[in-house]
């Protein structure tokens, strides 16, 4: 094989006297740290190497983000499907039933058992790729916990009352008809 040394000699680039200078040099920094004991800081190999560790660092950085929005991607394949999977129907859709999402107010048509399904909180409103989906409080609660902002609408029974109130005889309806 042949070394660089002669491979530049070839091309003309440096001559005998400049390689014999080079070795000679180089003979005599390994002579002085032999006698001295001590090691002289090859500044190129330490540029290398910092530049090896930044690579690696940033190399770790870049996989620990792929591996976030991978993870987000299945977070959002497993919501879709469950939703796919558990969606209830709106039945025939002659009663308007109202909801917030986010600052307004959204209406989607159900039947009254739908309606008294909601409103009992055993049905649950779940926004997902721009439409309303009806899921069971148990699919939404999965999805809850998952990512919370899909949740459109829980209705939560409460069915413990106050001794001191004094509007506890009187019924408070859940969805009102506008």
């Amino acid at each position: 094989m042949v070394s660089l040394q002669e491979q530049l000699l070839k091309a003309g680039l440096v001559d005998k006297n400049k390689v014999k200078l080079a070795n000679q040099d180089k003979s005599k920094q390994k002579k002085d740290e032999r006698r001295t004991g001590t090691q002289s800081v090859n500044e190129a190999r330490e540029a290398a190497l910092e530049m090896q560790r930044k690579n690696a660092e940033r190399a770790r950085a870049l996989n620990a983000q792929r591996d976030a929005a991978a993870t987000q991607k299945a977070i959002v394949a497993q919501i879709a499907q469950m939703v796919q999977k558990n969606r209830q129907s709106k039945g025939a859709g002659d009663i308007a039933y109202n909801f917030t999402h986010g600052t307004k107010i959204d209406r989607i048509y159900v039947s009254a058992a739908v309606q008294a399904h909601l409103m009992a909180g055993r049905l649950v409103i779940v926004c997902l790729g721009g439409g309303t989906e009806l899921v069971p409080r148990v699919i939404a609660d999965k999805i809850a916990e998952r990512d919370a902002s899909l949740v459109v609408r829980v209705n939560k029974a409460s069915t413990e009352v106050d001794a001191d109130d004094p509007y506890a005889a009187f019924q408070i309806p859940d969805d009102l008809m506008w």
